[in-house]
């Protein structure tokens, strides 16, 4: 692609990666992380009427899928590029990937989190050793200060969308999914800025070509849905959802083009429907889910008759609740 689109412009359906990307970047990452399980359970087959099987992306040491993508992108710099160090902007599971792969890999770190970031994920980076800057009201304005930060002091800094390497290594989630229940009918992927369903598409390319990728995204936060439909960038001046890994105001360019060539649909949940998925995780498997990582769920229950009688991988991509939050929902209070 010559020149980005802007707002209001085309983007035209493409990929630049293959499967091959793909199979490359789990070669990278199995030394560091081991393969995360496929849960089934009588519960949550009755409550959906699916065949539903749950790929535990909360189980990773950071809580989420993104430490894939951290892991395959560091693990590619040169002495000089890792001596530079690292910027990002993140509401937190992006982050704490970047956090965690530089630290597994020597690298100075900085992480530019919104004023009013999950707290859970901001001490998780504090922790793992990175420095945070907090700044903007929320990601988007976040991200262009991170920007102008590695551009001021020679930084590199990591797109949390617009980054190949990201996208194939988060793809090695659903290649695991894909492996472990052949003949899926279809995968339900959360959609933040993209990086996680435009790498589930890679992966069934390569493994399961008639399974269908459905992409999920909080009502409150559609501009990824409605610049997938529309074939256009659409922006929103805020992204009220309490599920932060969706709260994204505009798309990014790279993982929209691939979601346009491979995507099969778009479903959008609101702010009850993630609640009730986390506690449908919660009853039915025991785990713990953030407003991200139920919205695969959450859009199986309010896509009942799509789902029914399928074979569907839900993608639980993360379980960073803080835990006052987790206990409000429980109690059906929040």
């Amino acid at each position: 692609m010559a020149t980005k689109p802007k707002l209001g412009e085309a983007v035209e359906p493409g990929c630049d990666l293959t499967f091959e990307d793909v199979l490359d970047a789990r070669a990278r990452i199995a030394p560091y992380l081991r393969r995360t399980p496929v849960v089934r359970t009588p519960a949550l087959d009755e409550s959906l009427g699916c065949e539903a099987y749950v790929k535990c992306e909360n189980l990773q040491p950071i809580g989420a899928f993104k430490i894939r993508g951290g892991i395959n992108f560091m693990s590619r710099l040169t002495e000089e590029q890792r001596a530079r160090g690292v910027v990002t902007a993140s509401t937190g599971n992006h982050g704490q990937s970047v956090a965690y792969a530089a630290r597994l890999f020597g690298l100075r770190a900085i992480i530019h989190v919104p004023e009013r970031a999950n707290p859970l994920k901001v001490e998780s980076i504090s922790r793992l050793g990175a420095e945070i800057v907090m700044a903007g009201k929320d990601f988007d304005q976040a991200k262009v200060i991170a920007e102008e930060h590695a551009r001021r002091e020679g930084m590199i800094f990591i797109s949390s969308g617009d980054e190949p390497h990201l996208i194939a290594g988060v793809a090695t989630a659903c290649l695991e999914l894909l492996e472990d229940v052949p003949g899926l009918d279809m995968v339900i992927v959360p959609v933040g800025g993209g990086s996680g369903a435009s790498g589930a598409c890679l992966a069934r390319d390569g493994l399961s070509p008639s399974t269908r990728v459905i992409g999920v995204q909080a009502a409150q936060a559609p501009s990824v849905a409605e610049s997938w439909r529309k074939g256009r960038l659409v922006s929103y001046e805020s992204a009220p959802t309490f599920a932060d890994g969706l709260a994204t105001r505009q798309p990014f360019i790279m993982p929209l083009r691939i979601m346009r060539a491979k995507l099969a649909d778009f479903w959008l949940v609101g702010e009850e429907d993630m609640k009730e998925g986390i506690r449908l995780l919660a009853r039915a498997l025991h785990v713990v889910a953030e407003g991200a990582g139920a919205a695969a769920t959450a859009a199986a229950l309010r896509h009942r008759n799509e789902v029914k009688g399928r074979k569907v991988g839900l993608m639980l991509s993360g379980g960073n609740l803080p835990l006052d939050v987790l206990r409000d929902i429980l109690a059906g209070e929040s």
